[in-house]
């Protein structure tokens, strides 16, 4: 049998056996080779684009969905490419090879360190309960699972410091780049038009969480190789908060019910698992805990936000914005706060956009048209290879400002931005339309609360997205509210700083879940009957 090989992945390197029928995406995924398939898989996105060097022969002939992709000499689809034979060895290099430049860290604050996990002389207790020999540290992981990424703090529970940060590409992203190509993953038989039983279910349920478990045990695995030592002996608590979606999977539970109407997660409280019921490889007398969720799709990520602000306990009215492909927005103060989801599509995180791509090393980041000319920046000063988010709002917003596009959003022609790379009246459709969700978001939220935006005293942007963007670009296209720019407050990775406040502090644990069940839960398409009117009027500018 002749084998494939992914010379890009070490444990590919000396190649895999072939399996004919598969297509190299569906290989792939077995092989736990991470591809980029925002949309699942199904020949939409166009990302998923290996080349193939030697044993083309074993592959079926371009289907008319890699045609009209216009792919270079030796370029296949990754999920049209079909192994149909099994006669000579392949080899796959994959095209949009990287890590994403991630967000790793939060605000710089002192965090309360009151943990569950003590020392006292030299035993280690559990709540006040004697567990066991103190082994010379206590460490624990504060892990934000993204549906892109997965970041994680290894914490000195003793003194609070963080020793390490690590932040890796989610490997789920095989199966989609959004929370609903993962929940359609586990629920519906696409082929037989039906959904899934219980044990099937079940089964992709455990392989999803598998894979983002098995991420971290492996960092922890390089970590202990670096350090010298087994840490994973030392790691006695974590902290887990991400979207519904994302927590749920991880914690191994049913996620059909956020993919079907009224779209809310089966279980919503803070989530308790010893490591061994999560597959997680650390010291066996721990815990894993799932922070609760808010409702919908506003997860523990959200909760970790409004702590790692402190919006829960001001006086003053705040707006959280996190923006992503589900994106999240949360207004109000101590005495209340309303929330919401919007579904923004994954446009501003590259899929569905011609030149769009995820933040990793060479793509655009920065763009700016100076005397019809376009000077850019990418992202490890790379060859550009795409646009990530904050350079597709800039290049909207330069667009905008510079009459080469009208407040209709409409340009006569594509735009050139290097000899590779334009954007399309259709890509500015498939970006406007993510612009319309999050602005219809807190829009909705400001007329519901009721107040007027000029009674918000601080605008809140989280997550890498938000960190990374100009403020005054992202302002112009409507993105966030036009107000006094020194009202915006980024405060990056703020998921995992809250994740990092409730690893630490077991009092943070119980208002993180006293302010996931005190924060209401608002549908936007329910309490405003023109919805669909205010979207269609916030895609333009």
């Amino acid at each position: 049998m002749c084998k494939i090989q992914f010379p890009q992945f070490i444990k590919c390197k000396d190649g895999l056996k072939m399996h004919p029928g598969l297509t190299i995406l569906e290989f792939a995924r077995m092989a736990g080779v991470k591809i980029n398939a925002e949309c699942g898989g199904i020949g939409k996105c166009g990302k998923c684009i290996v080349r193939i060097e030697g044993g083309e022969e074993n592959l079926n002939q371009l289907t008319n969905i890699e045609n009209s992709f216009n792919l270079k000499d030796k370029e296949r689809l990754a999920c049209q490419a079909r192994i149909v034979r099994d006669k000579s060895d392949m080899t796959v290099y994959i095209k949009n090879f990287g890590e994403y430049e991630i967000l790793k860290y939060g605000m710089e604050r002192e965090v309360p360190i009151c943990p569950v996990y003590r020392r006292k002389g030299s035993r280690i207790f559990k709540n006040g309960t004697p567990l066991e020999n103190y082994r010379g540290k206590i460490y624990g992981l504060a892990v934000d699972v993204g549906t892109t990424t997965v970041v994680f703090d290894l914490v000195d529970m003793e003194n609070g410091d963080i020793l390490e940060t690590v932040a890796k590409t989610n490997p789920q992203i095989s199966y989609g780049n959004d929370v609903i190509s993962r929940i359609e993953y586990t629920l519906v038989d696409k082929e037989n038009k039906k959904y899934f039983e219980k044990d099937e279910r079940e089964r992709r349920v455990h392989h999803l969480r598998m894979m983002a478990v098995d991420q971290i045990n492996e960092a922890v695995r390089e970590l202990s190789k670096e350090r010298g030592e087994d840490i994973s002996q030392y790691i006695y608590e974590t902290a887990v908060v991400g979207n519904s979606t994302m927590r749920n999977l991880f914690c191994g539970m049913d996620v059909s019910s956020l993919g079907i109407i009224p779209y809310e997660a089966s279980h919503t409280d803070a989530v308790v698992r010893t490591p061994d019921e999560i597959g997680l490889h650390t010291n066996e007398a721990g815990t894993v805990y799932g922070c609760a969720l808010i409702g919908g799709h506003v997860g523990a990520d959200i909760v970790a936000d409004i702590l790692a602000s402190g919006m829960y306990k001001d006086e003053e009215i705040s707006l959280l914005i996190d923006i992503g492909t589900n994106g999240e927005v949360v207004l109000g103060n101590k005495d209340r706060m309303i929330s919401a989801s919007c579904a923004a599509g994954g446009a501003f995180e590259g899929a569905a956009v011609s030149c769009g791509i995820g933040g990793i090393a060479g793509a655009i980041k920065k763009i700016e048209i100076v005397d019809g000319r376009i000077a850019y920046s990418t992202i490890g000063n790379k060859y550009p290879i795409g646009v990530c988010g904050s350079g597709l709002i800039d290049l909207l917003a330069q667009l905008l400002d510079k009459n080469l596009m009208t407040k209709n959003a409409r340009i006569r022609q594509d735009f050139s931005i290097t000899g590779d790379l334009k954007l399309t009246q259709n890509d500015i459709f498939q970006l406007i339309t993510s612009k319309a969700a999050i602005k219809t978001g807190w829009k909705i939220l400001l007329k519901h609360y009721p107040v007027d935006i000029a009674d918000v005293k601080k605008i809140y942007l989280s997550g890498g997205f938000g960190n990374f963007i100009d403020v005054k670009n992202a302002m112009k296209i409507g993105l966030i509210p036009d107000v006094d720019e020194s009202k915006v407050i980024k405060i990056g990775n703020g998921a995992l700083e809250g994740a990092r406040e409730i690893l630490l502090c077991k009092d943070s644990q119980k208002l993180s879940e006293i302010v996931a069940k005190n924060v209401e839960h608002i549908k936007t398409n329910e309490v405003e009957k023109d919805f669909e009117y205010l979207m269609a009027e916030n895609m333009y500018f």
